[in-house]
């Protein structure tokens, strides 16, 4: 522990490495830190809306709590195992595509993440928008001007930054959801509203499809914020931190919401962040939970963010090579990805929240085949045992694009169209599912069962065991070796 202490107090406040391979020397950081992180990425108003619209779109509180709490387990359960690859790999979640898709094929599913997180990032902008706005009493769009500039001066300084702020916006988080819950319990009937028990199978699927989409959504990048640990970090141990963290922190912002909108007598949409700030107060009271309300977004929005840059990096990377970006070049990536979600969270801030229920069930269309592919193949087919040097060579083990990957994680997308229900596209067997979405369940359980079969048969050759960068150290005690080093 006093080692990992030393390591941590060594390292800049700027990060300097991006899609790098961290070599062990390089490795910081506890457990602890990954379960606070993810709690405070999830201890904010979006997770408040996601859970409301539960209750909002049809659904009673008592099964739309219990609904939403299996959705977490499920999805949390694959967020987590993404989670578990960092400490061993050491690399970005996106870049270890390499290993299924091809060094080039990667590129496919990281330009489908890249706008996942776009999408995610002006969510989150407008309703920190609305808090700043209502906090220093201008206009929602200069407020969502306001939090944009965090953003990029947060994204720009990395990951210890992140995980600090991480800290905080979970302490933060725990005392204002304790406080909104008191208000809300001295306010409302909660037992009144449990007894109304009306189970309805589409809207039970719902709640379970938006918390599993809500914890799903986390896995492209989850693995960016544990490649720091020291190697030797359990994988267990890294599954149940990140896991828990999300899954306590999603659960409980998104039982709040249930309250919240069954208590509100249809004035919670189109009103998310005032309604909520509303059941704490006003005057100063209510100052300070505008300001826990931007604070918790914070955490998550620059998550997104940073997650887009290492996505743009590793489809650089895969056609350039090595890439070696700079602080300048980092500032200039993050300026071009915030600018963009800021004008959409600009453009569509007032027909945010039907948008956005669409928005978070259409978009697991593209990536939980990918999620399913990556991790059979990491704990089934290769089990752990990586080649990492060969991910940054397109003439090497995982060649430029691999036809299976790529065509299940194809088949994986399609198989789900006629099970999508969103404003922008329907199934034809979405009546047959009483209108609620269950394309998730599709696109993680045939993609997965379809890649098993076929990379028994056909998967490229897989080292004995992983193979990691030959670091300085091991460099200077074996000097005839060196020509083995290749940067990732």
């Amino acid at each position: 522990m006093a080692v990992t202490s030393e390591r941590a107090s060594s390292k800049p406040l700027i990060e300097k490495r991006s899609i790098d391979y961290i070599p062990e020397a390089e490795r910081h950081g506890r457990l602890l830190s990954q379960f606070t992180l993810w709690m405070g990425a999830n201890l904010q108003i979006t997770a408040i809306v996601t859970g409301a619209l539960a209750v909002v779109l049809g659904g009673d509180v008592f099964w739309s709590l219990i609904g939403l709490l299996i959705g977490q387990v499920l999805g949390g359960g694959v967020m987590a195992l993404h989670a578990a690859q960092g400490p061993k790999l050491g690399l970005p979640q996106m870049i270890s595509s390499r290993v299924q898709f091809g060094v080039y094929g990667a590129a496919i599913p990281i330009v489908l993440v890249c706008l996942m997180y776009l999408g995610f990032t002006a969510t989150g902008t407008v309703l920190s928008g609305q808090a700043l706005g209502q906090l220093f009493g201008v206009s929602d769009s200069v407020g969502i001007l306001i939090f944009a500039s965090v953003i990029v001066l947060v994204t720009v300084l990395g990951y210890r930054v992140i995980h600090f702020i991480g800290r905080v916006a979970s302490v933060i988080g725990v005392i204002a959801f304790v406080y909104l819950f008191a208000r809300l319990i001295s306010q409302t009937d909660v037992g009144a509203l449990l007894q109304i028990r009306h189970f309805s199978w589409s809207s039970f699927l719902l709640a379970v499809s938006l918390a599993a989409s809500w914890q799903i959504a986390f896995g492209p990048y989850v693995a960016d914020y544990s490649r720091y640990l020291p190697s030797k970090t359990s994988s267990v141990k890294t599954f149940f931190a990140a896991g828990a963290g999300s899954v306590i922190g999603a659960q409980v912002a998104m039982i709040l919401g249930v309250f919240a909108a069954a208590s509100a007598n249809g004035q919670f949409a189109g009103h998310e962040v005032a309604y909520v700030v509303g059941l704490g107060g006003t005057g100063a009271t209510a100052a300070l939970l505008y300001f826990s309300i931007a604070f918790g977004k914070v955490t998550i929005s620059t998550l997104n963010s940073y997650g887009s840059f290492m996505c743009i990096a590793t489809i650089i990377s895969g056609f350039r090579g090595h890439l070696n970006v700079t602080r300048l070049q980092r500032l200039i990536f993050v300026l071009v990805i915030v600018g963009a979600a800021t004008l959409i969270a600009l453009l569509g801030q007032h027909s945010f929240l039907g948008a956005f229920k669409s928005f978070i069930l259409f978009l697991l269309a593209f990536f939980t085949p990918w999620s399913a592919i990556n991790l059979v193949d990491y704990y089934c087919i290769t089990r752990e045992r990586y080649d990492v040097p060969a991910l940054a060579d397109p003439n090497g083990r995982y060649g430029r694009w691999n036809a299976l990957g790529i065509s299940v994680y194809v088949f994986g997308v399609l198989v789900q169209l006629p099970f999508i229900a969103t404003k922008f596209y329907t199934g034809p067997l979405v009546g047959a599912m009483g209108g609620v979405d269950i394309s998730w369940i599709i696109g993680l359980v045939v993609p997965a069962a379809l890649y098993f079969v076929l990379a028994k048969k056909w998967h490229s050759a897989v080292p004995d065991q992983l193979i990691l960068p030959l670091e300085q150290d091991a460099v200077d005690a074996q000097p005839s070796r060196a020509g083995r080093i290749q940067a990732v």
